[in-house]
């Protein structure tokens, strides 16, 4: 049998909703049902869908709860049709971590520049707890046995994929909030000592943090990512032309440890829907629907090469 890792990237609500999309592609693609992955590692936004998919919801109710049919459970179905703000309560404040932007000047990545330099966010993440809360009540962790999800220390940029061995204990709640705490919108969360933000201020996937597991494959679906000099608006490509180049060599030292890929992002036809603002509710549907239109073909044509 194949022992396969599943790799859900950051995205806010648009990235989230193609991400959706691409991975009711994936699972027929492949005949596979993703809730029966060896490992979830979710980031960001990745870590709500990781929630979602470690607690036992398929894919085909997330595409339910996406466009707001009464078949899916309540929680995941606020969590898509009911998404926060499209922008950030407007935050103030001296830079959140001079060490992160410092750390990140040295490692000359420019995620961790602007995620050191960005002030403490101060918009509310109730609407992760919600959906956490409902799927996960009276605290814990969901039931999957290796759902990892990533933040990064805010004074050092280190990862920390919390549910994965040797990681702080911690309920799902706080570790996903952690994981959503995109730098400049929502406040940092203290978890044993210490302050963690939005895994995506480091890497989009952390796909990286799988290579030692021995995986036959790893499947990564990356909403701010691309591949080939895809690239979409050129406000938008500030962050994905960061991100991208992280991804690129994390999927090296993955195929290094003799693991196999399958790498999906946004094609150009995609990211001219999915607009360069992905916590605009106006494009969740529109790109749920041209990730379910055109990631089946872009697994074809992959499949050929």
């Amino acid at each position: 049998m194949t022992k396969r890792g599943l790799v859900l990237g950051c995205g806010g609500t648009v990235g989230g909703a193609w991400q959706v999309g691409a991975l009711s592609a994936v699972e027929e693609f492949l005949d596979w049902d993703v809730r029966t992955a060896d490992v979830i590692i979710g980031t960001s936004g990745g870590s709500t869908a990781a929630t979602m998919i470690g607690a036992g919801a398929p894919v085909s109710e997330m595409v339910d709860a996406q466009f707001g049919r009464p078949s899916a459970r309540e929680p995941i179905r606020t969590f898509f049709t009911k998404p926060p703000s499209t922008i950030p309560a407007i935050p103030f404040g001296l830079p959140s971590s001079v060490g992160l932007a410092l750390g990140g000047l040295r490692r000359r990545s420019r995620l961790e520049i602007l995620a050191g330099l960005a002030p403490a966010g101060r918009s509310n993440p109730d609407f992760v707890d919600m959906l956490v809360d409902g799927l996960v009540p009276g605290g814990g962790w969901v039931d999957h046995p290796a759902t990892w999800i990533v933040a990064a220390d805010l004074a050092t940029g280190k990862r920390v994929a919390f549910g994965s061995p040797g990681a702080p204990s911690v309920d799902m709640r706080d570790a996903v909030r952690a994981s959503w705490a995109i730098p400049g919108w929502y406040p940092p969360v203290k978890i044993a000592g210490r302050r963690y933000i939005d895994g995506g201020a480091v890497s989009t996937g952390s796909a990286d943090l799988l290579a030692h597991l021995g995986l036959d494959e790893v499947v990564i679906v990356a909403p701010m990512a691309s591949q080939g000099g895809e690239f979409g608006h050129r406000a938008e490509n500030l962050i994905r032309t960061a991100m991208s180049p992280v991804l690129h060599r994390e999927v090296k030292l993955l195929e290094a440890s003799g693991t196999r890929v399958i790498r999906v992002h946004p094609t150009v036809p995609e990211l001219r829907t999915m607009g360069m603002n992905y916590m605009d509710p106006r494009r969740r549907l529109p790109a749920l629907e041209t990730a379910l239109a055109n990631v089946p073909n872009t697994l074809r044509k992959e499949a050929l090469q």
